[in-house]
């Protein structure tokens, strides 16, 4: 990977709503303090079954250990760079960041709720997906009653916006 790019991730916004930066800081607490003490009670175990040259258990407990230490890498450093998205600077009556949206499937006719967050909180199982996938992009800026038309890789999407509330 070019420097350039290296550099341009590392510097990269965190964007997320005020309930996905409080789910990211308990991850970063849970990580610190269970996980941690969990592995570090392992290490010791697989220690004191004698030599760790040959001990399967304590490469296991220290490889876990360094992949623990990388996760809470990752997460001090997004944390670092976030940027919480504060509703009131944003347009209510549009589809962005933070925003839950009711929408009908023109196609089927199911409707669906989506609400769009950023890359860290996406959760396609709770409804929430990133304003930088596909669907996502796709929806940004329209308002209620607008249809907008999603190219997919499996072909287009066309969903009438229903509703826009924000929690």
């Amino acid at each position: 990977m070019d420097r350039s790019l290296v550099e341009r991730e590392v510097m990269k916004e965190t964007l997320l709503t005020r309930g996905g930066y409080k789910m990211l800081k308990e991850e970063l607490y849970r990580l610190k303090t269970v996980e941690r003490r969990e592995l570090s009670q392992q290490i010791a175990e697989a220690k004191a079954h004698g030599d760790i040259s040959e001990n399967a258990e304590y490469s296991a407990a220290k490889e876990a250990q360094g992949m623990l230490e990388e996760k809470i890498r990752i997460l001090e450093e997004k944390l670092i760079r976030v940027r919480i998205i504060d509703d009131e600077n944003i347009a209510t009556d549009k589809a962005y960041i933070g925003a839950t949206l009711l929408l009908k499937d023109i196609e089927s006719g199911e409707e669906l709720q989506y609400t769009l967050v950023g890359e860290d909180e996406s959760n396609f199982s709770q409804g929430k997906i990133s304003i930088t996938s596909p669907i996502g992009q796709g929806l940004l800026g329209y308002k209620e009653g607008d249809t907008a038309e999603i190219k997919v890789p499996a072909g287009t999407l066309r969903y009438r916006i229903l509703k826009i509330s924000r929690n």
